[in-house]
């Protein structure tokens, strides 16, 4: 009798545990397709379904012990011990769902960057009822290439959201040896051809921050150099078309962030330039993502008004584009280009017609190289000046 009347409540809780279990499930691979396009994610309504399969589970364990048995009184300490242990081992199976610590620095000779105040694209919480997803990849070996505009270019693979190491690059200013317990901002440099990092086409790039940084019109700040991604021929192009392919992806910022001293990724700190032909990349980076970028700075090159405006206004409705658009004096159709890209955009609607263009139409030397180095380093200044202003 007594297990007949046991079998009902049994079945229900079952029952209401494998719902529970599967409603935590569903949530938990939305917020993973949310995670893989940068979009954020509510926890709590996975967690509270978590919660609530473990408490069904532990009732259906109870009920069951209960039911062989045969009776209430029949039950001893050795089977409270064993529920007991079932718990702990649950409890058990969610511990260690992280980044592993310890990782040397970047090479002997620079000291290891202290702890991240706040690296974004965390991993949402799990249970024992959900698979427990594998922690974004950290790499902290970077190695010398170099020493250009007096500071260190160091190289890494690091890998891609398809599981492929793609090559980045990292420039560290003069000042980032000099004071080892300073965090510096980032500026990513999108490059405009496959498989290439944007320093390998615009190798005197670091000359001009340098000079920035050195004639005090600009702060210092670190710069990365993905490899642009392949299966395209016009990665400026793909990234206006799609923002979640950004080169900087979550695996890619969070072994910046936990590599060296940088501050955390999102607007306040973290913008992107483009020089000539990588120039379209990064006003398609800051206008598609302004919840990334707080300033982007474009130089030398030519755009797609319509394509852009598209990207902006279908941008997420958080933070400010903050652009720059600069060309030499001379350079006629550069600065043809930004003014028609300024006027699509103030036409545009959403984060397109919300944005902060700026023209810069003033640069001009003996030279079409020292009219870049000239304009890199307004790009340079401009980057310095915004970031500290976004949120």
């Amino acid at each position: 009798m007594v297990r007949s009347l046991l079998l009902v409540p049994l079945l229900a809780v079952a029952g209401g545990g494998v719902w529970l279990a599967r409603g935590a499930l569903v949530r938990w691979r939305d917020l993973r397709v949310a995670e893989t396009y940068e979009l954020s994610g509510d926890q709590w309504p996975m967690l509270v379904r978590a919660a609530g399969a473990m408490v069904c589970g532990i009732c259906v364990t109870v009920l069951t012990l209960l039911t062989a048995l045969g009776a209430f009184g029949s039950l001893d300490g050795g089977a409270a011990g064993r529920t007991g242990s079932a718990a702990d081992r649950f409890e058990g199976s969610g511990a260690g769902n992280g980044f592993g610590g310890g990782a040397d620095g970047p090479d002997a000779g620079r000291p290891a960057a202290p702890p991240v105040e706040a690296v974004d694209a965390a991993a949402p919480s799990t249970s024992a009822s959900t698979p427990t997803p594998s922690p974004l990849p950290v790499v902290s070996r970077f190695d010398s290439v170099g020493h250009p505009g007096g500071g260190e270019l160091l190289q890494s693979a690091v890998p891609g959201p398809d599981g492929h190491p793609r090559n980045v690059r990292v420039w560290l200013p003069a000042q980032y040896a000099k004071d080892p317990n300073a965090r510096f901002p980032v500026v990513v440099m999108h490059a405009a051809t496959p498989r290439k990092t944007a320093d390998t086409e615009v190798p005197d790039v670091f000359e001009g921050l340098a000079s920035a940084v050195q004639s005090a019109k600009s702060k210092p700040f670190i710069l990365v150099a993905p490899e642009a991604p392949n299966g395209t021929a016009h990665p400026c192009e793909l990234l206006a078309a799609a923002p979640m392919a950004v080169a900087d992806d979550a695996a890619l910022r969070t072994t910046i962030a936990a590599t060296f001293r940088t501050l955390p990724p999102g607007p306040a700190a973290w913008g992107t330039l483009g020089v000539g032909d990588g120039a379209s990349c990064a006003a398609a980076a800051g206008l598609a993502r302004p919840d990334l970028y707080g300033a982007a700075a474009a130089v030398s090159g030519r755009y797609d008004p319509a394509a852009l405006a598209r990207t902006g206004a279908e941008a997420p409705a958080v933070g400010t584009p903050r652009l720059l658009l600069a060309a030499g004096k001379a350079d006629t159709a550069g600065l043809d280009a930004a003014r028609k890209l300024q006027s699509a955009l103030r036409g545009g609607t959403g984060a397109a017609a919300r944005a902060e263009v700026r023209i810069s139409d003033n640069a001009t030397d003996y030279s079409a190289d020292r009219v870049r180095l000239r304009l890199v380093r307004q790009a340079a200044q401009y980057l310095g000046e915004t970031l500290g202003k976004a949120s």
